[in-house]
């Protein structure tokens, strides 16, 4: 056998090992979380899924308030749903915002939204409960920030509409804060059949990060004391101040505020604490694929809060989801920018209810 060919074997053999030790290596839970929120601030484009759903929500008391029940009972098995698509570059970005109440006041309401860097399109839902002119059905209202911010007397910049930019502060907030919790005491990676994922999702890492009965008084006081302080510092950065509409006077005065928490006071509050919440379940379970995008999130939360002195008790019980998708490819707009008589301006919005019920 030639040299040269055993030399090519070898090396071919040596880049498949490395290629599938890398494919398999995982990073330590905390550590890949973190990496993640810094990935998912690079996305340039994706199509996004989001469902709350509210699994359980009751209320009793020594009183038996029929209405908070019955309000309560009303909202069990609702469901928030967000599906859009979006791009950075030019920002443009569409979204429905669905709405579903079970029971038997059953009703499912859609919103399509659109985004521009300096304006939002809103459809006009056809609720019955809430009758709209005919004019208006099927109508998107045009909401020119720009021009509502001057009438208000705010300073208005291009970047308070800037979706990358808001994702950019959610997750560097998300990798700050993480960063203050111990990674054994909140952090774990989970077994691939731990989670149900979608059809498309290929998870090379699944991380937990959990807060339990046990955890939850430090948990807090480390928020209070070493995370906040960190987002107030990532807040006051110029293009987020910017975004977020804040003055540095806002923001010294927040600081300020944390400084002066009173620690043996909110010590006593969260030794207290364990007298009104019971925390079942508080998981955020993250599946992080091949290039440490976090492609899929759910949150699963049970507690119970009671107060002894009222004997009222609520249960609450939630699962939220949040599922990326083709990211980074050609975004697909369905609804596109809205424009000529599809859309009405707010003056024409206002003028026509105006005309509608003044009959």
């Amino acid at each position: 056998m030639k040299k040269g060919f055993t030399k090519g074997l070898f090396a071919l053999m040596l880049s498949i090992v490395l290629i599938l030790a890398g494919c398999g290596s995982k990073q330590e839970p905390k550590e890949a979380v973190q990496t993640a929120a810094t990935k998912a601030a690079e996305m340039t484009s994706y199509a996004m899924t989001s469902k709350v759903k509210i699994d359980n929500l009751s209320f009793s008391s020594a009183e038996n308030s029929e209405d908070m029940a019955m309000f309560m009972s009303m909202l069990k098995d609702a469901e928030l749903t967000v599906d859009g698509v979006f791009q950075n570059d030019p920002m443009q970005a569409e979204f429905t915002l669905g709405i579903a109440i079970k029971g038997d006041m059953e009703m499912t309401y859609n919103i399509p939204m659109v985004m521009t860097t300096e304006k939002v399109f809103v459809k006009v839902p056809n609720i019955p409960m809430l009758p709209m002119p005919e004019a208006l059905i099927d109508k998107y209202i045009e909401l020119d920030m720009k021009k509502l911010a001057e009438e208000e007397g705010v300073a208005w910049t291009p970047g308070s509409m800037d979706v990358a930019k808001s994702q950019a502060l959610t997750n560097e907030i998300s990798e700050a804060v993480l960063a203050e919790y111990d990674q054994d005491t909140y952090f774990k990676n989970l077994e691939a059949d731990a989670v149900t994922l979608p059809e498309d999702v290929e998870a090379k890492q699944i991380v937990q990060f959990a807060i339990t009965n046990d955890n939850v008084k430090e948990a807090i006081t480390i928020l209070v004391n070493n995370a906040l302080p960190k987002v107030l510092d990532i807040i006051a950065k110029d293009e987020y101040k910017e975004m977020l509409q804040l003055t540095d006077e806002d923001i010294a005065e927040a600081k300020e505020s944390l400084t002066a928490t009173d620690q043996s006071q909110m010590a006593a509050d969260l030794e207290e604490l364990k007298n009104y919440l019971t925390i079942n379940t508080f998981n955020v379970n993250t599946a992080i694929n091949k290039d440490h995008i976090p492609v899929y999130q759910e949150a699963i939360v049970d507690i119970v809060i009671n107060d002894p002195e009222t004997e009222e008790v609520i249960n609450l019980a939630l699962t939220g989801t949040n599922h990326y998708s083709k990211i980074n490819e050609t975004p697909e707009f369905v609804i596109g920018i809205p424009a000529g008589y599809d859309v009405v301006t707010m003056e024409e919005f206002e003028e026509i209810l105006n005309e509608y019920y003044s009959y």
